[in-house]
């Protein structure tokens, strides 16, 4: 809203939602740009996934936001399997939750390596380093258990402190706002010569009864012929069919959307 990607017309719709859904004190409620669902907003909490796109100068974007609430995860599991950078917001009165811990873990077992922990709702706890401090200290365990390049920026969502700007309330914040971040992350690109990652994003049946595993292959590449093994399990089989966007191929690398067929189910 604030870096000017919403149109003026959705703009308007979501004033007219803010004051239908009884934002507080009369402000934007911004949950609603990516909370369509009617059930979403008389229960004020994120259910399925939406995506937003914008542009910056410096960037292109799709915002992935998920749910984070337990009765949901598998839903942000969807939406992180596509994602390059994750940011994991969490409250600064309540700390760091069990689920935030899970949500790191599931971060970790798609790959993502480059996450931002988002300490939000800076302005409830007085703006207080001491604060933000011990909700990192929470976290710090984890992040270095599963190896994630963690940023910290402490932010008020609700104010839009340190979400496009510097914000001047916390003069001991030294880093950049968040879209500053995102802009300039450099990105960690897959190395053609790693290992196959493919993240399983659907399970079918052939018309003859075959399963059919669709995904897009993360990094590395697979063949026909070649083995591979399940990373939780490590089950083994090798690929029987491999088929693209445009029917059958003998290879895909990293990028590509597949369906492969397995020796063995």
């Amino acid at each position: 809203y604030e870096a000017g990607a919403v149109p003026d017309d959705q703009r308007a719709a979501l004033a007219a939602d803010s004051r239908r859904y009884g934002a507080a004190d009369g402000e934007n409620d911004f949950a609603l740009l990516t909370d369509g669902l009617e059930a979403e907003r008389e229960r004020n909490i994120t259910i399925d996934v939406a995506y937003r796109y914008f542009s910056t100068a410096r960037r292109d974007f799709v915002i992935a936001d998920t749910p984070g609430h337990a009765q949901y995860t598998a839903n942000m599991a969807t939406g992180a399997s596509q994602c390059e950078v994750a940011i994991l917001v969490v409250d600064a009165v309540r700390g760091v939750q069990p689920q935030t811990l899970r949500h790191a873990a599931i971060l970790s077992i798609l790959g993502i390596r480059h996450v931002v922990l988002a300490v939000n709702k800076m302005d409830a706890v007085a703006f207080s380093q001491a604060r933000m401090l011990e909700v990192v200290e929470g976290f710090a365990p984890a992040a270095q258990h599963l190896k994630l390049d963690l940023a910290v920026i402490p932010v008020s969502a609700r104010h839009g402190e340190n979400i496009v700007t510097t914000s001047g309330a916390m003069p001991w914040y030294r880093g950049p706002a968040l879209l500053e971040h995102l802009e300039t992350l450099e990105i960690a690109r897959s190395d053609p010569g790693s290992g196959l990652r493919l993240l399983v994003q659907d399970v079918r049946r052939t018309a003859d009864g075959q399963r059919l595993y669709l995904g897009t292959v993360a990094s590395g590449g697979l063949a026909c012929g070649d083995a591979v093994r399940v990373a939780v399990g490590g089950a083994e089989a090798r690929v029987q069919r491999l088929i693209g966007a445009g029917g059958p191929v003998a290879r895909a690398g990293a990028g590509e959307a597949v369906a492969i067929t397995l020796t063995r189910e």
